[in-house]
């Protein structure tokens, strides 16, 4: 089970951009490469701290982390497990460090880094039975990757080393600073030869279907990573992210409130007044359940652990049956002579008691 990202980080859940930047800095010069040569453990640690950065260090990570822990980022690449290695950690937060190792924080020699391509985005589209159960998706997908035949040199700007030093005289004297190299953007390489058909950076659209595993218990507006997925970075860069949005269709029959559901069902006067069983569909499958005889309009029946998933692994949310007392529009003779004779009879005039709950009550209970 992963540990709980403040405490990677040894911060409270209310601690502030700057705290956490702060934590992050003083945990991953602390177990540094760099510093702790064949140290497997220092090593564990030191992504461990990138990992938890990566989702604190972003607000909007960090509030959907928050709410739903650490499945919000799972089933999809997700972070740890693979998902960051050190050139993505030394390519994202290598400006953090500054001068804390020299030549800047590339960590394994020298100034140069690896480029990363771009993330990719793309909706998914799903029903409340693909929600509530999980499901694998197939998407394909068009990205730029390399193409056969493209060849790259040495940069000629800053001679392979993916920086520029510059000399500035000021009045306090000679100051020294350096810089990524804008021609290559770090990478120490650029394009010398491009293949027939790729772009300016010798790449192609290729299209993929990449399987993305979704978790029960999703939310719309949800965002899920399939790590190294995007569009194929320059050279030997580092490819970019597949950022799958969820989008939750909506259901005829049953409506979304968290992870409970809500599900109209219709009877006639008949059924209400004799009592009846009745099945009905829901995301686990066929339920039956018994009406009782006087049933009233209005009455809802709470089917526990009947919902959804929830995303946190804390259980299922219930399924909330709200019953519905069909009134035909039109009657023919002798069934309007029927209730006229039924008017004042005692059976038919309404005489709530203290278990027959106001509406009030009724949606009190609906959220408790």
């Amino acid at each position: 089970m992963k540990e709980d990202y403040y405490k990677v980080l040894g911060i409270d859940k209310g601690a502030s951009e700057s705290e956490i930047k702060k934590a992050y800095r003083k945990s991953a010069i602390k177990y540094h490469p760099d510093k702790n040569p064949g140290d497997k453990d220092a090593e564990a640690k030191f992504k461990q701290a990138a990992e938890a950065y990566e989702v604190l260090g972003n607000s909007d990570k960090r509030a959907k982390y928050d709410q739903f822990g650490h499945a919000a980022f799972e089933g999809a690449g997700g972070f740890g497990s693979g998902g960051m290695n050190m050139d993505d950690i030394f390519s994202q937060f290598g400006d953090i460090f500054g001068s804390a190792f020299g030549g800047g924080f590339g960590g394994f020699g020298g100034g140069q880094r690896r480029s990363k391509g771009t993330n990719l985005r793309i909706k998914v589209s799903l029903t409340i039975s693909e929600i509530a159960n999980g499901v694998n998706k197939k998407i394909k997908v068009k990205r730029k990757v390399q193409a056969p035949g493209t060849e790259f040199s040495t940069c000629s700007q800053c001679g392979g080393s993916g920086q520029v030093t510059q000399i500035t005289n000021t009045i306090l004297g000679r100051m020294q600073s350096t810089t990524t190299c804008n021609v290559c953007s770090g990478t120490g390489k650029i394009v010398s030869r491009k293949a027939p058909g790729s772009d300016s950076n010798g790449q192609i659209l290729s299209e993929e279907t990449v399987e993305v595993k979704i978790p029960a218990g999703v939310e719309d507006g949800m965002q899920l990573r399939v790590s190294g997925k995007g569009n194929e970075a320059l050279s030997d860069g580092i490819p970019g992210d597949l950022l799958v949005l969820i989008n939750e269709l909506p259901d005829e029959n049953l409506k979304r409130e968290g992870n409970n559901l809500h599900y109209d069902l219709y009877i006639s006067i008949s059924e209400a007044v004799l009592g009846i069983s009745k099945e009905i569909n829901t995301v686990s499958g066929k339920v039956r359940i018994k009406l009782d005889a006087g049933i009233q309009s209005g009455k809802i029946l709470r089917l526990r652990g009947k919902g959804l998933k929830s995303i946190n692994g804390y259980g299922n949310g219930d399924l909330l049956v709200h019953v519905n007392v069909w009134t035909p529009k039109t009657l023919n003779k002798e069934q309007r002579e029927f209730f006229q004779q039924m008017k004042n009879n005692e059976h038919f005039t309404p005489n709530p008691d203290k278990n027959d709950k106001s509406f009030f009550e009724k949606v009190k209970d609906m959220f408790s």
